[in-house]
């Protein structure tokens, strides 16, 4: 099966009949009753905060990866931070990340005051390239920050003995991949810690809201700490031994990272539905194939050991076959009511870190890809027909721009 060929049409954005009367976003959260349900329940319980709801969270999205532990934050990012620093990362230490990501990859290296070293990536998968981690690593490398683009899991297996046989710690940016799994293991127990995030457009939801896995117990306490000021309230933690139980102690500089019962209870019920919304996730991802294979895009690649929890679907536009640019497509197929995204931005072409010295030409694949690169819509609420309507919109503007 393959999208319904479209007539010789005018675009929307020239004054044509839209493909879709209603706007299609790139991404939703899929909240159910039950969830609000939940959400009310703690609403109506002793505790709003730093309650049972968290720990709780906690322990079944270790159980979930399989994991020995499992620590809450605010959000992705701060996780990320709280993940450096149980690193300890600082000043003069290096860590090597992939410039095809959000900036928080990066960014929570510099919040500890360690370098960002940017590898490329590889053309077909657009995850960093093991091979260029091993050119980057110097004395100065004390991490490796993999990031699971898409859904798709990096090559954990050649980083983690790149890691090993440089003494490294690997933190599996794994906001895009909760639910995928990387040579039957699923993400969240295979790096020395994992970041998920809990974004509204992510696979499940917490508002905002993040998680580092790890199966180390020295790293599970520093997060701990971090997350909360640097206060601890473990008497067999404590410096005194010989005060009252409302006693703590400040053992370093934290942070207020806390996730909210609120949120832990929203987490808790979407989890459940988790599986489902992964398989939907996929579905759509195959009827994207299907309909897309006959433009003028490149399709996503699939490694075949990698099962992707499909976070994101992106196209890439063979240009050489257009008479327009990825902004005018871009443009012309947001007027047909389509919610196309780009996802990223290469990270060392912000004006941030251009200014730091971060030249352009750095990482000439992930550079080349961005030209080209266009997100469509994928979220688990999407029906067949919403998928449709995509393709033939993406039919409908790229037959309009192509080359006679």
């Amino acid at each position: 099966m393959h999208v319904k060929p479209v007539k010789e049409e005018r675009l929307a954005i020239h004054g044509g009949q839209p493909v879709r009367t209603a706007y299609l976003a790139y991404g939703r959260q899929s909240i159910s009753e039950e969830d609000i349900a939940a959400v009310i329940e703690t609403l109506r319980s002793p505790y709003l905060t730093q309650g049972p709801k968290i720990r709780e969270f906690e322990e079944a999205v270790a159980r979930l990866v399989g994991a020995k532990y499992a620590v809450a934050f605010a959000n992705g990012t701060a996780a990320l931070h709280g993940a450096c620093y149980a690193a300890g990362i600082s000043a003069g230490d290096e860590v090597i990340t992939t410039p095809l990501t959000f900036a928080a990859s990066a960014n929570c290296v510099r919040y500890c005051g360690g370098t960002v070293v940017f590898a490329d990536i590889r053309p077909d998968t657009y995850l960093i390239d093991p091979e260029q981690i091993r050119q980057h690593i110097t004395p100065r490398t004390k991490a490796i920050i993999p990031v699971d683009f898409t859904g798709q899991p990096a090559d954990m297996e050649e980083i983690m003995r790149i890691a090993r046989d440089h003494g490294l710690i690997v933190i599996e940016d794994a906001a895009h991949s909760l639910g995928a799994t990387y040579k039957g293991k699923r993400i969240g127990s295979i790096a020395d810690m994992t970041m998920f995030s809990f974004h509204p457009v992510k696979h499940i939801t917490t508002g905002e809201g993040g998680m580092i896995t790890t199966d180390s117990e020295a790293f599970y306490h520093r997060l701990l700490l971090f997350r909360s000021h640097g206060i601890t309230r473990d008497p067999a933690r404590m410096h005194r031994q010989d005060e009252g139980a409302w006693y703590y102690e400040m053992h370093d500089l934290g942070y207020n990272y806390r996730m909210t019962d609120i949120q832990a209870a929203l987490g808790l019920s979407q989890i459940r539905g988790l599986d489902a919304f992964v398989e939907r996730r996929r579905a759509i991802a195959r009827l994207y194939d299907e309909l897309l294979s006959p433009l003028p895009v490149i399709l996503p690649y699939r490694a075949p050991e990698r099962e992707s929890s499909w976070h994101l679907y992106l196209i890439g536009l063979q240009l050489e076959k257009l008479t327009a640019g990825r902004k005018e497509i871009y443009e012309a197929l947001l007027a047909e009511n389509i919610g196309v995204n780009v996802h990223y931005i290469p990270v060392h072409l912000h004006p941030y870190y251009q200014a730091a010295g971060y030249p352009k030409g750095l990482a000439p694949h992930a550079e080349a890809l961005y030209e080209r690169i266009l997100t469509l819509p994928l979220f688990p609420a999407m029906s067949d027909e919403d998928v449709r309507n995509v393709a033939r919109a993406v039919e409908k503007v790229t037959r309009a721009f192509a080359r006679v």
